[in-house]
């Protein structure tokens, strides 16, 4: 049995996380199979998109605790936990983040624990109508929310909401997710993998470096002043007005056509 799906067509790779009958927890073989898809991803040039989304009635559901092993012989169950986040399950949220290619998040069920954090992993979330986000995480089993559930959070709905998420143990709709900010759109639950689809090849249109040269932006804007973006921006034009994405930008529209950009 395959854990983790993994499908390609037009450019845009499909990866469906596979134990249906579960919710799709993050068991550890099933993490396993996910970082060698994502793997995949930025091994194979052809892909230049990538959609991120759960088989059966949820997206993921977070820790399977009743498959949760025993500690091994001198280690605490803390110890072997930390340790396994550290080695396999935090790799594939910053192998998330790292991909050469935009991933666009297809959210059709539970979001739940950990699931959160891998869903927010995503540059564009479109959620089902009949999804929804909830943390577990502190008023369920006392431990924090894991997987940058709090590094993402804050900064999408704001330090308020994203405490009261992790302490007032609610169910956050996907209408209400969209209408925080947490998540690019609400859509119907039949018409999901669609709108990913058709969202994914959009974004397998840009420029190669497009996504990269985003998400650092971004980033870099946390740590800065106002002037110390304002020059981040301007150095980064200084080298990206050089490449030839920008030359068929500047002919496309002169010549009043659709770009077409080179791939990775």
């Amino acid at each position: 049995m395959s854990f983790v799906l993994y499908e390609v067509e037009n450019g845009v790779a499909t990866i469906t996380l596979n134990l249906p009958s579960k919710l799709n927890p993050i068991a550890r073989d099933l993490q396993h199979e996910l970082r060698d898809a994502l793997a995949r991803v930025n091994a194979d040039k052809g892909v230049r998109a990538v959609v991120l989304t759960g088989a059966g009635k949820a997206f993921c559901v977070g820790a399977d605790l009743s498959a949760m092993n025993p500690p091994e012989e001198g280690k605490t169950l803390g110890d072997q936990t930390a340790e396994w986040m550290q080695s396999l399950s935090n790799p594939i949220i910053s192998g998330l983040r790292q991909l050469e290619v935009p991933v666009v998040c297809a959210v059709n069920g539970p979001a739940a624990g950990a699931g959160v954090g891998l869903a927010l992993a995503g540059d564009v979330v479109l959620a089902g109508r009949s999804a929804y986000f909830y943390l577990s995480f502190l008023p369920k089993l006392g431990i924090v929310p894991d997987l940058g559930c709090t590094w993402f959070l804050p900064r999408l709905v704001g330090p308020a909401r994203a405490l009261g998420m992790a302490l007032l143990d609610e169910r956050l709709s996907a209408e209400k997710a969209a209408q925080w900010g947490l998540i690019w759109a609400c859509v119907e639950d039949d018409l999901l993998l669609l709108e990913a689809q058709k969202t994914a090849q959009r974004l397998a249109k840009l420029p190669a470096h497009a996504i990269l040269e985003a998400r650092k932006a971004f980033a870099a804007s946390e740590r800065h002043t106002l002037e110390e973006q304002l020059h981040y921006e301007s150095e980064r034009q200084r080298e990206l007005l050089m490449k030839p994405s920008f030359r068929e930008g500047v002919n496309a529209f002169l010549e009043k056509r659709v770009a077409v950009f080179e791939g990775r």
